[in-house]
């Protein structure tokens, strides 16, 4: 595996314009197969409320994660990569790491919803997700973490840092 990706916060100016145009690229075969209208402003008022992350490489942005959370999980609500990033190890690095944050704070889960069709569910069950409900053409997929975390790992990760 390749050195795990960095997590930045991401802002409007150079996030934003990044998670947008990978996130159509990367979701308009689905919007295509299941019928669904892609609206550019729809997804900037969503950014707008989420904890978003570049995540980095030596070289630029490798792709984001966009969370948001209730008292009991953490929510995935967007998980993207460039396509040289993908089958790197970059993926299960990314999940490990939002485990992590959920741990951190006091959560015991970690969710997301998954296109049917779309075959990172695969990468979410070797993460330990199980699809817990359905919604039309999306698996509600969930993973309970340990919120005490044994060891030194957890809190010295240099991952969340910015900068």
């Amino acid at each position: 595996m390749t050195t795990p990706a960095r997590w930045q916060p991401a802002d409007d100016a150079e996030g934003l314009p990044f998670a947008r145009a990978l996130t159509r690229r990367t979701m308009t075969p689905y919007y295509t197969r299941y019928e669904l209208l892609w609206r550019d402003e729809d997804y900037d008022a969503g950014w707008s409320w989420r904890e978003n992350y570049l995540l980095m490489g030596p070289d630029g942005p490798l792709g984001y994660i966009s969370l948001t959370q209730d008292p009991r999980a953490l929510y995935i609500r967007e998980f993207h990569l460039i396509d040289t990033a993908r089958r790197q190890g970059q993926g299960t690095a990314a999940l490990k790491e939002a485990f992590e944050l959920a741990a951190r704070r006091g959560l015991s889960a970690v969710r997301l919803t998954v296109f049917k069709a779309n075959p990172a569910q695969r990468l979410y069950e070797r993460q330990g997700f199980a699809v817990v409900g359905e919604d039309g053409c999306f698996w509600r997929m969930e993973r309970n973490v340990e919120t005490t975390v044994s060891g030194d790992r957890i809190g010295t990760r240099t991952a969340w840092r910015a900068g």
